[in-house]
Formats: C-alpha cells, structure tokens, sequence
C-alpha cells in the first residue's frame, strides 16, 4: 500500500504535472516566508523553499507516514533571482532584460517524510528572442505575467517567445518530471505505471 502523498502547494500547473505522472495526491498550501537570505546563492535559495514548504506542511498533518513534497521555481539572471513584477514598469524591465539571452530556471523538489528529507534541483537553460517594448506592454495587459517569477509563462502565451531551451521543460512549468517520479520512488511512493 502507498503511502498518502501531499503536495505543498495550490498551484494548477503543479497539480497538473503531478497528475500527468499518475500519482493520486492531496494538496496543502505551504505559507512560509519566501524572502532571500542576504548573500544566498539562487540555488540554495530555492533547496531551501522547496524543503520549507514540505516541512511546514509535514507539521500541520496529522498522518505521521504522510510524504509531502515541496517545490519552488526561480527564474535567474546574471546570479539575480527574478520575482513576479508588481507593475507594467517590473515587467518591462524584467523582460527586456531578458530579450535576446538566455536565463536559467531553476526549480527545487523536496520530498520529506518524517525525519527522512531529500532535496533535487533541476536547472535548465531558456534563451528568449528579442522582444519589443509593445510586445511586453501588450503581453503585460494579458494578465499572465503578474504572478509568475521572471513575469512569463512558458506554457502559456509566452512560450511564442522562447527561442530555445536546454534541459526539463516541465521544471520551468514548476514541477520537473523525471526528477519527481524518482524521488517520490525513493520513498516508497508508487503511481500509477509503478503500482503492482
């Protein structure tokens, strides 16, 4: 019998990845702080997140052989973690910064069970055409920017700017899948295809 799996998070586009592998799951929103540390490297900082969520969700629920997992995405440039934009003048800087070069997203899966943690993060390389001022300003008014870290999304209207991408596309939708499998594998966790 598998354990009970649930995903720190309410994110659709995690929930629909973690379906897409078979895994049947509950969700539990994690609310932590997700402020950088001074001086945190981009991947350290994600490890970090990833592992809090599934912690603080591990916490909350009461079954004890319960495996939680987290994850947290960050989109970097030059070593500079980018978040969501708060304005059109984030998001015009964010993006034109990003036009014609590429960035890495990173993004962390941690599975906790118990005392029993694991952390995997999975880096991939994005590189963006060049994009014009009124582009960005007519992408911004889509509403699809306003809460996705480096302000696109990749499976949305935005993957029309995304030249080339090197390594897990579903980690820079927000879940890597191979990764996750193999961990939540690791814990005894079965979906679907591994059940016997």
């Amino acid at each position: 019998m598998s354990n009970t799996l649930i995903l720190a998070s309410q994110s659709p586009r995690r929930k629909e990845l973690l379906s897409q592998l078979g895994f049947q799951f509950q969700c539990c929103p994690a609310d932590i702080d997700e402020s950088i540390i001074e001086n945190e490297m981009a991947e350290q900082y994600v490890a970090r997140l990833a592992l809090e969520k599934a912690n603080a969700v591990a916490q909350r629920c009461n079954e004890n052989d319960a495996v939680v997992l987290g994850s947290d995405t960050s989109v970097v440039f030059q070593e500079h973690i980018l978040g969501k934009p708060e304005s059109l003048e984030d998001c015009l800087a964010i993006l034109s910064m990003l036009s014609d070069k590429s960035h890495q997203v990173l993004t962390a899966v941690a599975v906790v069970q118990g005392k029993r943690c694991k952390v995997d993060v999975v880096s991939t390389e994005v590189k963006f055409k060049k994009l014009s001022t009124n582009e960005i300003i007519r992408y911004w008014h889509t509403g699809e920017p306003q809460d996705k870290a480096g302000a696109y999304g990749i499976q949305g209207i935005a993957g029309q700017f995304v030249k080339q991408i090197q390594g897990s596309y579903s980690a820079v939708v927000g879940l890597p899948l191979y990764e996750t499998a193999q961990l939540l594998s690791s814990f005894g966790v079965s979906s679907a295809l591994t059940q016997e």
